[in-house]
């Protein structure tokens, strides 16, 4: 039957004008694109992005220097403790404190291998309402999402694997060196801050920024868009 109704179409269509021709091929696509979107097809391209963001923005965090060497992840000595960099600079422990700081780095870039799996889990708990919102948001709004959904419990999973890191890369006997030096200068107020807490917040920040990225690069770049169905749902948007 369909082989009948198309050979019976392209019959019609051969006795058409160029320009009649032209004009139903127009119609057929404009069809085409009036078909709503539906509810299905909406939340599996909102988890298909999601997806992708993590897996692109895991990988570039986890590789030698993801986090080091990009400025705009790069974790610098915790800010509350600053004056513990600048006093042990000033008495020539510089380079003590450039390696506490590059070990901190690799230490959020081996954690970062680790963080896919904790945000794919929150993917799945997406409902069609929150799909619709993310779709019709601002260029960042399924990390809105992630970050809202994932919270406490995010932090939660990710500060073992990081506090872990921090060990295997020596960075926390790095940052006990340095602390210790520091408080064992004459008229100095000793400190003692939350290594592990900070290097956990400023390693979760990296991958949303990361995330964020490809969010708001698969929204204004149609080539961003892989599969058809990333085409036709935020191909609506265009």
């Amino acid at each position: 039957m369909k082989i009948l109704l198309i050979g019976l179409t392209l019959v019609a269509l051969l006795g058409c004008s160029e320009k009649e021709l032209r004009e139903t091929i127009e119609l057929i696509n404009a069809s085409a694109e009036e078909v709503p979107l539906t509810r299905a097809e909406v939340v599996a391209a909102l988890k298909d992005s999601l997806s992708k963001g993590i897996s692109r923005g895991a990988a570039v965090a986890s590789k030698k220097n993801g986090y080091f060497g990009n400025p705009a992840l790069k974790i610098p000595f915790p800010p509350e403790v600053r004056k513990v960099e600048k006093a042990l600079r000033q008495v020539g422990l510089g380079k003590e404190v450039d390696r506490f700081v590059k070990q901190l780095n690799r230490s959020a870039e081996l954690a970062a291998a680790k963080a896919k799996p904790i945000f794919i889990k929150a993917i799945t708990s997406m409902t069609i309402d929150d799909a619709f919102k993310i779709l019709n948001g601002e260029a960042d709004a399924a990390t809105r999402y992630l970050k809202r959904t994932t919270g406490d419990e995010l932090r939660a999973q990710f500060l073992p694997i990081v506090s872990d890191k921090l060990d295997q890369t020596s960075a926390t006997r790095y940052y006990g060196d340095i602390v210790g030096q520091y408080n064992q200068l004459p008229l100095v107020k000793k400190v003692d801050p939350d290594l592990e807490a900070y290097a956990t917040d400023k390693a979760i920040e990296g991958l949303f920024l990361l995330i964020a990225e490809e969010e708001a690069n698969i929204r204004a770049n149609p080539r961003a868009r892989t599969t058809e169905l990333l085409k036709r749902v935020f191909g609506s948007l265009d």
